[in-house]
């Protein structure tokens, strides 16, 4: 199984790291095969998974069952998992809640916000800890572009180095200008993983649901590489077609009693 030093090596010899979300084991298998490196059990299982309206909706159990589901699917992957909303606000709570995604499964347990005194207390306990700066979904209640003035990109230049100093395994850097992410890939030592973040980040994420066509919206910072949602839409409307206008299912797709056997059952049933 990887440890968070197999990326520290990969950021230094400039081998980009390929980070994907998922939910559950059939899909982490699949990702698996297709030889991702990093999977993230992310919140945002809330919107695209569970059907909530808000990454806030998410409970620790909701990350602990998909956290257990994907690592069924992918038992040597790297995976990290998302601690939800209000389930950090205190060192005491973060340790217990990080505790609780460890043993679902979780590698490496991730947080928004620049919380350095957090990242120092979670790794002093033995947690490897991902940062996130940026857009934070648990706290912006718009979501939009961060860092977009020299003001807010120096504080979120400055955050970054602090949480590096704290001990951080991995940044996260959401929909921030791709200058300031360049920056801030080279100045910290943890690799920096980019969504929205430009090319020049250490790694890249997306939501497999995005890139994979299950979402009907669209998104600047995603490329579909797939049209998933359609396909199964498709096929669905076209088995519902068929049991309709009684195609499916055919005698191939049915059992029979052996000879012997029907005709022991009818006697016994005339």
């Amino acid at each position: 199984m990887s440890n968070a030093s197999t990326f520290l090596d990969m950021k230094r010899r400039g081998e980009k790291i390929v980070v994907v979300t998922a939910y559950d084991a059939p899909t982490a298998r699949i990702e698996v095969e297709a030889g991702v490196d990093i999977i993230l059990v992310g919140d945002s299982v809330g919107v695209n998974t569970l059907g909530y309206a808000h990454e806030r909706e998410v409970t620790l159990a909701d990350m602990a069952h998909h956290i257990a589901a994907t690592r069924r699917g992918a038992p040597h992957v790297y995976i990290i998992g998302d601690l939800p909303y209000a389930t950090y606000d205190t060192v005491e709570q973060a340790v217990e809640s990080s505790r609780i995604l460890r043993e679902a499964g979780a590698d490496c347990v991730k947080f928004e916000g620049a919380e350095p005194e957090l990242v120092r207390a979670l790794t002093t306990a033995g947690f490897d800890v991902c940062c996130h700066l940026g857009l934070e979904s648990q706290h912006h209640d718009v979501k939009r572009r961060q860092g977009k003035t020299a003001q807010a990109a120096a504080k979120l230049y400055d955050d970054a180095l602090a949480l590096d100093a704290a001990g951080q395994k991995f940044l996260v850097l959401e929909l921030v200008p791709q200058e300031l992410a360049a920056r801030i890939t080279r100045a910290i030592g943890a690799p920096t993983i980019g969504i929205g973040a430009g090319a020049a980040a250490d790694g890249q994420v997306l939501v497999v649901n995005d890139l994979a066509g299950i979402t009907a919206r669209e998104f600047k910072h995603n490329r579909r590489y797939g049209a998933l949602g359609a396909a199964l839409r498709d096929a669905v409307a076209a088995y519902a077609q068929d049991v309709r206008a009684g195609r499916f299912p055919e005698d191939a797709h049915a059992f029979h009693l052996a000879e012997e056997e029907r005709v022991a059952f009818e006697s016994l049933r005339p």
